[in-house]
């Protein structure tokens, strides 16, 4: 066992399972006392399980660290509160948070999704961090130090893994792209009291991929094959592969570590120019017309662009 974290309290959201779980038992190796929280739902978050938070408490505490569960949801502020008040209950301090819970829309064209599935994404992802972060922030704040590490996604760029010719999920990548202008401006906000807030996204083979890709990829090459290709999927980028990084901006090695987004797969770690730059501009004095605009973008800084 490492010492990395040794006195230090840290919650995982999410960390039933998945990447989630891969951070939580990995923090509980470098000595965090830990607070596994997850409901226990299904991708689109729906349904309850006690099980998956208690087993991964299980096999922490069999490795001989410190863990407690709790099935809290993200997605109210009283879930989010009585989150951190498990660690403050049980361990009597709070050091870290990685927000990591989340849900997926399983391949939705925008015009079927539902003002209700849209609604549950958005306080899933955003409303989720949003009070988890509050909460933390408002410790942190006190005792001048602490860690937030929050979870995008590549979605958010535009396109996803799974279906990069077939892009859907527009509540999703919204969602999970909302969450690096969190972490950007809650970065700036919270530096004063020796808080950094990091965000990763993450590429990792989980769940995610045996429900969705492998019955895709199975009625394409056959169901043996496509369980093959997701074990080579899963050697290739485990989701303890991303956990390594999520250790690091949790420890004091990070504390100069602050507003910043990552990528992380397999074995890459990546870091992102960030905020975006002005790739282009045009100027003239005075205010432009939509004649002239006509006339010189598309020669311009529109020339090319497209997807």
């Amino acid at each position: 066992m490492g010492d990395i974290l040794k006195g230090k309290v840290a919650i995982v959201t999410g960390s039933g399972r998945g990447i989630g779980r891969a951070h939580a038992i990995a923090m509980a190796a470098q000595g965090a006392r830990v607070v596994v929280n997850d409901p226990g739902v299904n991708l689109e978050g729906i349904g309850s399980d006690k099980g998956p938070a208690d087993e991964v408490v299980a096999e922490i505490r069999k490795s001989g660290g410190e863990a407690v569960a709790n099935y809290d949801s993200v997605a109210t502020s009283k879930g989010a509160a009585n989150i951190i008040k498990t660690a403050m209950d049980n361990f009597g301090r709070l050091d870290i948070l990685v927000n990591n819970a989340g849900i997926f829309g399983l391949g939705t064209w925008i015009w079927d999704i539902s003002d209700e599935e849209f609604d549950k994404m958005i306080k899933t992802h955003v409303y989720g961090h949003f009070y988890c972060a509050r909460e933390a922030a408002n410790i942190f704040r006190k005792q001048n130090s602490g860690r937030i590490i929050n979870t995008s996604s590549t979605a958010g760029l535009g396109w996803h893994y799974t279906t990069a010719k077939d892009p859907r999920d527009t509540h999703y990548g919204t969602a999970k792209e909302a969450l690096v202008g969190l972490t950007r401006t809650l970065a700036h906000e919270m530096e004063n009291f020796g808080v950094t807030v990091n965000c990763i996204r993450p590429g990792a083979t989980t769940r995610l991929a045996r429900t969705f890709v492998t019955p895709k990829l199975a009625k394409q090459i056959g169901k043996e094959e496509a369980e093959r290709r997701f074990a080579a999927m899963l050697q290739q980028s485990p989701p303890e592969a991303c956990s390594a990084l999520v250790v690091f901006l949790a420890s004091d090695a990070a504390s100069n570590v602050n507003g910043c987004i990552f990528y992380v797969e397999g074995g890459e770690v990546s870091i992102y120019r960030d905020p975006p730059y002005k790739a282009g501009t045009v100027w003239k004095d005075g205010i432009w017309t939509l004649e002239e605009l006509m006339q010189l973008l598309p020669k311009t800084i529109t020339a090319g662009k497209g997807s």
